[in-house]
This record gives structure tokens, C-alpha cells and sequence, in this order.
């Protein structure tokens, strides 16, 4: 019996809502998962992410293998008493590393020797590791160890990368010893739609829980991601999710939902959010801007965070000023708000047959992928 149950399939375009059944309860899709990757997303306290409408957080294998150590995330009641979250919780492999440690890495068909950044100390990862190491963490969705490229990549790079994550999949599957874990293979090939199209059809064969689309948002522009993203999510089975890596921003999300996404997660809304930059439904607000020093209306009018409930647009450029640690905490949390009230509409468009003509307004709005 699947976990992923489509409740409604837009008439007019790829975009479906529904319901993903994990051991720490059902997450609506499309989903956004904010980013934990050490097991904290920076600034936030587990009650108040809830709080934002919050299902389900990320948090990053390779960090974790770091600091603290898999055994003591164990001996401290596993991942999600040590992150105070029993809701789910969905981890990745280690693979982005490769592309974002990319100075540190030695990489070969058998896995990848990392230099850590903390001490310079080798670390070893491959497939089965990185999965065992997963089983033990306990998140309820876990990832297939695969290798990430950059943008641009030569067609030889590319293709090795592209091979290794089909081999190491296989071998991820072998090696995945906890039923209670969703398993889900991520499709790699950079823009390269052959690749991309060869990627899919090997991991469907070996068959996952769901499916990933990795390797974009490294520098290939919005409209070569677009274009990635909806070719490669046709190729994934309907009745499995389906999870585009690392993206994006508002306008991101709201492309690949149209081209039938399920999954996000991505840094921007805490990142942006301790840089001070607020996003609302008429674009981003830069809040350091003087134009805010007496500014008493909220971040944005309407919402219901705790942020623009209780705080004017005027004391947090102050707080920033200041460097007072509020201020990134105060944005971070509007912004994780304002993504879920985003997935919140876009799930009630979908079921109302209305998000295909909302999405190309939206998108007409912002364009070349602007916020």
C-alpha cells in the first residue's frame, strides 16, 4: 500500500494536493520543510516553527555524522527527542556536500572522502554508510546517497555523477534495514533532459517511496530549472512524491507545484530572514531600509505570525541596527509563516480547480524567477 494519497489533480496542469503518511503523522503536499540542517533550524524553537504550520523540518546526515555524532544523537533518544520535534522529520544523505564541500571532497566510484570543515579530519561516506547512519538517526524519510555537480559541468563529469547515483541507489536500497523509514531515490543529470530522462527510469525500476529531483539551484539560472524540474517530474510515478532539492523561492515553488512537485525545502526564508529581508504577497521588504524608521504597520498586514502581531516595521529595523538577535528571529518566523500560509493557498487553489490560473498570474508578476 503507498503512504502518498493524491486527494485532487488540478484540470488544467500537473499540480496535485495530498497527503504523505509517515510514522510521525501525515504531511499535506505540496509541502515546504524548513531547513534544520544540525538539528536546529537557526533561531527557532521547535514550539514556535509549529506554530508557523510547520509538518515537517530537514536535517542534514553529514552535519550530524560531525557534531554531534550519530551516537550521541542516539545515546541522547534519537533525532527527533534531540531536535523536540515528533512531527516528521525528513533527512538527507550527505550528497549536497559534495557539491558545496566540493574543496574538500575526494570522490570515487566506491563513495566520497571528506576533509571535515570543523578540524580537517577524513571522513568517509558511501552509500551504504550513509544510509545506516540514516536508519539510526531515525528521521521518518531518508535520502539515497548520490553525487551533486555543479552548473556549469562538463558532459563527462556529468555523466560519471549521473552513473554513481544510479549504482549508489542500488546499493542504498540493499542497505536500508528500517521499515519504519520512507526511502527516496533522487534523480541527478544536471539540465541535460537525456540524462535526466535515463537517471529516472533506472530508479523507478529499482522502485522508491518517493522521488527527488537533486543537482538544481547550483547556479543553473530559473528558467534552466523550470525546465529541469517539469521535465523530470513527468517522468516519476503519479502515485509516489515527488521532491524538487533545495529550491526555492516563492516563485520557484509556486513553477514547480504547477509542473507537479510535491516537496520543498530550502535555506532562503531563514537565511533571508537573519539578513533582513522580509518577504510578503507584494514582494520583498529590505527592513534595514530607512524608509522603515517610523514605520508602524507590521512586516505584513494581515498576517498572523508573532512577528507582525506584535512587533512594527520600525523596531525591527531598530533591532537589526542594534544587532539585537530578535531581529533575524523575528523575520526568520515571518518568513517560515509566509511560506506555509503560501502552501496553505496554493493546496486550497488546487482542490478548488483555481491554482492554474492563479500560478500564471503570479508568475506573469515575477518574472525571470524574481520573489
Amino acid at each position: 500500500m503507498s503512504n502518498f494519497k493524491i486527494i485532487h489533480q488540478d484540470k488544467n496542469c500537473a499540480a496535485r494536493c495530498g497527503t504523505l503518511t509517515t510514522a510521525h503523522g501525515k504531511i499535506k503536499t505540496p509541502v515546504f520543510m524548513p531547513v534544520g540542517t544540525a538539528g536546529a533550524v537557526k533561531g527557532i524553537t521547535p514550539r514556535q516553527l509549529a506554530e508557523t504550520g510547520t509538518d515537517i523540518i530537514l536535517a542534514n546526515t553529514y552535519h550530524l555524522l560531525l557534531r554531534p555524532g550519530v551516537e550521541t544523537v542516539e545515546k541522547l533518544g534519537g533525532l527527533h527527542k534531540f531536535m523536540a520535534w515528533q512531527n516528521p522529520i525528513l533527512t538527507d544523505s550527505g550528497g549536497y556536500q559534495i557539491f558545496s564541500l566540493s574543496t574538500l571532497v575526494k570522490i570515487n566510484d566506491d563513495g566520497v572522502e571528506f576533509a571535515s570543515h570543523v578540524d580537517g579530519a577524513k571522513i568517509f561516506l558511501n552509500a551504504e554508510k550513509a544510509t545506516q547512519i540514516q536508519n539510526r538517526l531515525g528521521a521518518d524519510i531518508i535520502m539515497c546517497f548520490d553525487q551533486c555537480t555543479p552548473f556549469p559541468c562538463e558532459q563527462l563529469q556529468l555523466k560519471q555523477a549521473m552513473e554513481r547515483t544510479i549504482r549508489w541507489a542500488t546499493q542504498c536500497k540493499e542497505a536500508h534495514a528500517n521499515s519504519s523509514q520512507l526511502l527516496f531515490g533522487i534523480v541527478q543529470g544536471g539540465t541535460d533532459l537525456s540524462m535526466r530522462t535515463h537517471c529516472a527510469s533506472e530508479l523507478v525500476r529499482l522502485g522508491f517511496d518517493g522521488y527527488a529531483i537533486g543537482g538544481l539551484s547550483v547556479g543553473e539560472g530559473y528558467e534552466n530549472m523550470v525546465k529541469t524540474a517539469a521535465h523530470t517530474s513527468q517522468l516519476l510515478p503519479e502515485n509516489k512524491p515527488r521532491y524538487l532539492m533545495g529550491v526555492g523561492t516563492p516563485t520557484d515553488i509556486i513553477a514547480a507545484v504547477r509542473a507537479g512537485v510535491d516537496m520543498f525545502d530550502c535555506v532562503i526564508p531563514t537565511r533571508n530572514g537573519r539578513n533582513a529581508l522580509a518577504f510578503t504577497e507584494n514582494g520583498p521588504l529590505r527592513m534595514r531600509n530607512s524608509s522603515h524608521t517610523d514605520e508602524t504597520l507590521p512586516i505584513e498586514t494581515g498576517c498572523n505570525c508573532y512577528c507582525c502581531t506584535n512587533f512594527s516595521r520600525g523596531t525591527i529595523r531598530h533591532f537589526f541596527n542594534t544587532a539585537e538577535m530578535l531581529g533575524p528571529i523575528l523575520v526568520s518566523l515571518h518568513n517560515i509563516t509566509f511560506y506555509q500560509r503560501l502552501m496553505a493557498k496554493i493546496r486550497l487553489l488546487i482542490e478548488k480547480n483555481e491554482f492554474d490560473d492563479w500560478a500564471k498570474e503570479q508568475l506573469k508578476k515575477r518574472p525571470n524567477g524574481n520573489a
